[in-house]
């Protein structure tokens, strides 16, 4: 683990900004190995000392992620001039770690979003060629049939030409479906569907690869993942 200024290992815990920082090392509120810190530019390796605030320990994490109930209305965005996006759902000090949504989920489309600073894990998650299942339940005008079941399998090749990859679909007791796919162009469940006759009413999206949302999290709602579900998402199902 590489080491640090004071000031930015505790801004890059989301705890408050490096001027905020700066003013509460010049209080004393901070502490490294017990002893009160001196100046926010002092040299901190996180793997070895530990540092306080107001005598909490500050634990250091190199990249953050969450998963979000995506409410429907939100844009899976990271700064928008008109409308609400994710980042407007979480507070100040997490703004300030340099969150943003890996994927997209369509305006309307609720369920499961993950947030990160880790370029690398989202490029992973969103890539066809680390063949991640993302699974959705879908509401649509008509029911699914075998037909449609088998074309999902296939892989679909939209009005425009756009080839998708093959797809699994099921047909849900109450007349809806579920849909899984390894990729994530525009609007593609909703696409995929409609090609199909079946234009989509309501959209959630249930689980990447074998993590799943959970229930208790109300739309709107967050928490960090455990590390156990951060290898989950990854994980091939």
């Amino acid at each position: 683990m590489p080491v640090l200024r004071l000031d930015k290992l505790i801004s890059e815990c989301g705890l408050a900004s490096r001027k905020e920082i700066k003013q509460m090392i010049k209080s004393g509120r901070v502490a490294v190995d017990g002893i009160v810190a001196a100046a926010p530019e002092q040299k901190v390796d996180p793997a070895i000392s530990l540092v306080t605030l107001d005598g909490e320990a500050v634990c250091y994490k190199k990249f953050h992620y969450y998963m979000m109930n995506k409410p429907e209305g939100v844009l899976s965005a990271t700064d928008d001039g008109k409308q609400k996006t994710v980042l407007d759902l979480v507070t100040p000090e997490m703004r300030k770690l340099g969150l943003f949504p890996v994927g997209r989920l369509d305006k309307d489309t609720t369920g499961l979003l993950l947030l990160t600073d880790d370029g690398e894990f989202a490029h992973k998650v969103i890539s066809p060629k680390s063949e991640i299942v993302k699974t959705y339940h879908a509401w649509t005008e008509g029911a699914v049939n075998s037909s449609d079941v088998a074309a999902f399998a296939d892989g679909l090749v939209l009005a425009d030409g756009t080839k998708c990859l093959p797809a699994e679909l099921k047909p849900v007791d109450d007349g809806s479906c579920l849909v899984m796919v390894m990729e994530g162009k525009y609007h593609q469940v909703k696409r995929m569907l409609a090609s199909r006759g079946k234009p989509v009413q309501r959209l959630k999206r249930l689980s990447i690869g074998a993590l799943k949302l959970d229930s208790s999290l109300k739309p709107g709602e967050y928490r960090e993942l455990t590390e156990n579900e951060l290898c989950s998402v990854l994980k091939k199902i």
